[in-house]
């Protein structure tokens, strides 16, 4: 294929607003795509060279790309910028300056493997010199394109491709691409989560049908998508639901998968980033586990050793740097209570039940010495009031509260379900919850907020079943001048012209600004109540869900993906416990 049709294929996707008609779309592009590219062309749909989980960067911000596109069209460097002042937009910049260079003969239709291999090569420059080297190969690629394919070649490098749709649309397009439905998501979806890689799922379908993901298995060093819980308000409600079960503290830090090979290890974040080398003493406590291969997860937690105290989160996520980090291992050192394990020794674990997953977990590390493991503790219930005082007791202690978890389970990774249900001080009497909420846009504010341009933000809950994103509450509180200002800089980075087309918004609270779906903040409100303008859990003429007294808690957590904020059947369920 080459790389001019992929463009007109990504020019249709930025201009509809309808997630169905994205869906067909891809579901063309993917019929038309040979075996062989379909995977290059699942990461560029998505502005990404390689799967969510590897890290690259190609370290080319917004000012190199003005030189990137002098250089490529023959343009004195303010007249670029100038043009950047009235298109907002460098791919917009490179279209234009293409569009005015007209037809030249040396230009030619390159492909997709073509244009994929000199972006890589291009990410892939190191050392001394390597920022003139970057723009000069960058400058040759983008100069030998057609303007629509220039579009799309400089915004890949800037993380700004702006098509709006996640891997779960892709998923829906494969289906169709086979079906004319999406009927097939269903069967293609477990293999996914176990791999994490949009690219090799999409060309072993390809290949084979769904034949060919049969040889698709668990590896360490590919992360395996994590489960999720639910929600229930008290401990006579998960007895009820789920009978016999265990209880584990719930600890307030950030969940960490880790993946051993060998003497090779791999640390990654719940949303599946690679984070290795953000904590050196896990990977080597890792290296020294008596097993030779191992997938396990905990949570990782700032902990004093003299007191035995957990620290706050927001100390915790300290240690989440690329910089300084031996200084803030020291200063704070994490403990990592495990609490699951998904292979061992070249076995595949997560369809086990739980009880026996967490047998094999406390045999491994009761033998380990280290002071940065510890299992993390566990209890058989039958009766709710000891449930209840085990809850209490960990109150107590200063954590969040209990995950209580099915005792023949499997591991439902990539999934939120009753197999784990967790019970925070919060789900008790009235709301007075924390909820995951994704920013949709801002709005400008009046007064002093109009000074720095932003007085509002527009919040989200995600409705998993259709794949979008519901408003659920305006919020102009609970910061300060100084973090308004940090999430406008926050925002502005990720802001397009029109709605994403996986949100859903009443027009009457169109913001000014909207915002690519990325940024998930920690909001606390009074209660729940019904609304006649927000979208979330509304289903025709009803009112949909909205958040009383609403007010941001924690600024950011970029531990956390779009999807992981929370779901409209939570809200549902949560204004039921009111």
């Amino acid at each position: 294929m080459y790389f001019s049709e992929l463009a007109s294929f990504f020019q249709k996707l930025e201009t509809t607003d309808s997630r169905n008609a994205m869906t067909e779309i891809l579901a063309d592009l993917f019929s038309q795509a040979s075996a062989a590219e379909i995977d290059k062309i699942c990461y560029l749909c998505l502005g990404r060279l390689v799967p969510q989980y590897e890290s690259y960067e190609f370290n080319l911000a917004e000012k190199l790309m003005f030189e990137v596109l002098a250089k490529a069209y023959g343009k004195d460097k303010e007249a670029v910028k100038t043009l950047y002042g009235r298109l907002g937009d460098l791919g917009g910049v490179a279209q234009a300056l293409a569009s005015e260079k007209g037809e030249v003969k040396s230009i030619k239709d390159s492909t997709v493997e073509e244009v994929f291999t000199k972006l890589w090569e291009v990410a892939g420059v190191e050392g001394e010199g390597s920022v003139e080297k970057k723009i000069n190969l960058l400058a040759e690629l983008i100069a030998s394109l057609a303007p629509i394919s220039a579009k799309y070649a400089v915004r890949i490098p800037l993380k700004k491709l702006r098509l709006g749709f996640s891997d779960m649309t892709i998923l829906d397009s494969l289906s169709f691409m086979k079906k004319k439905d999406k009927s097939l998501r269903k069967k293609i979806e477990p293999f996914y989560n176990i791999s994490a890689d949009i690219g090799k799922i999409a060309r072993a379908f390809k290949e084979k049908d769904l034949e060919g993901l049969e040889s698709i298995r668990i590896v360490p060093g590919t992360p395996i998508r994590t489960a999720s819980a639910e929600r229930l308000p008290n401990a006579e409600a998960i007895i009820a639901k789920i009978g016999k079960c265990a209880a584990e503290p719930k600890y307030d830090g950030f969940r960490v998968q880790i993946h051993k090979k060998d003497q090779e290890v791999h640390i990654f974040s719940r949303n599946l980033e690679e984070m290795s080398a953000s904590f050196p003493e896990i990977s080597a406590a890792t290296k020294k586990i008596s097993v030779s291969s191992i997938i396990f997860e905990g949570e990782a937690i700032g902990f004093n050793s003299e007191t035995q105290e957990f620290l706050p989160f927001q100390e915790t996520v300290q240690r989440k740097r690329k910089y300084g980090i031996t200084e803030m291992a020291k200063k704070i050192p994490l403990k990592v209570f495990v609490f699951d394990l998904f292979f061992r020794e070249g076995q595949k674990l997560i369809d086990q039940p739980y009880h026996q997953r967490r047998q094999q977990l406390e045999e491994i590390f009761r033998k380990s010495q280290s002071d940065v493991f510890a299992i993390a503790e566990k209890k058989i219930f039958e009766q709710a009031c000891d449930l209840e005082a085990f809850f209490q007791e960990k109150i107590s202690q200063g954590l969040e509260g209990v995950v209580v978890k099915k005792l023949d389970a499997p591991y439902e990774a990539g999934s939120r379900g009753f197999s784990w249900i967790k019970y925070k001080r919060e789900e008790k009497g009235a709301l007075d919850d924390t909820l995951d909420c994704l920013i949709m846009g801002y709005y400008y504010g009046r007064g002093k907020r109009a000074g720095f341009g932003i007085g509002a933000l527009l919040v989200a809950v995600y409705n998993a079943a259709e794949d979008v994103f519901e408003s659920i509450a305006k919020i102009g509180t609970g910061l300060t001048d100084e973090q308004w200002m940090e999430i406008k800089k926050e925002c502005d980075a990720l802001k397009v012209e029109g709605k994403p087309a996986r949100y859903k918004v009443h027009k009457d609270l169109n913001p000014q600004v909207w915002v690519l779906p990325k940024l998930v903040t920690v909001v606390r409100a009074d209660e729940i109540t019904k609304s006649p303008l927000h979208t979330a859990g509304k289903i025709g003429a009803e009112a949909g869900y909205a958040l009383r007294f609403p007010r941001v808690m924690e600024l950011l957590r970029h531990d956390k993906k779009p999807e992981d904020a929370t779901t409209v059947k939570e809200i549902t369920e949560l204004y039921g416990m009111q």
